[in-house]
């Protein structure tokens, strides 16, 4: 069964990346206790370099949804641009002297 919800597992682990070395800075190093933010700051570092390194497939099944999803929908705009082109083609006719 393919997976359904790509998005939520790579949000999911993304945010595990961050808050588990959160917590372990935050814990066992009694120093970012005072300085929290230096701490959030090395969490995101820590968290980065891992979803680098390990989440390259749950990456890359969320992106390969999103494709899916845009190819099986028409663009919008293209709708809008071929309305409006047939209403000038329409309205304008060779010899009229309109442009």
């Amino acid at each position: 069964m393919k997976n359904r919800a790509p998005f939520l597992v790579y949000t999911v682990l993304r945010l595990l990346a961050f808050l588990v070395p959160l917590a372990i800075l935050w814990f066992f190093f009694p120093i970012f206790r005072e300085f929290w933010w230096l701490a959030a700051i090395f969490a995101a570092l820590i968290g980065v370099s891992i979803s680098m390194l390990f989440l390259r497939a749950p990456l890359t099944d969320a992106s390969a949804r999103l494709v899916e999803r845009r190819a099986g929908r028409e663009p919008a705009g293209q709708s809008d641009a071929d309305a409006e082109d047939e209403a000038i083609d329409g309205t304008s006719r060779p010899g009229t002297g309109q442009a």
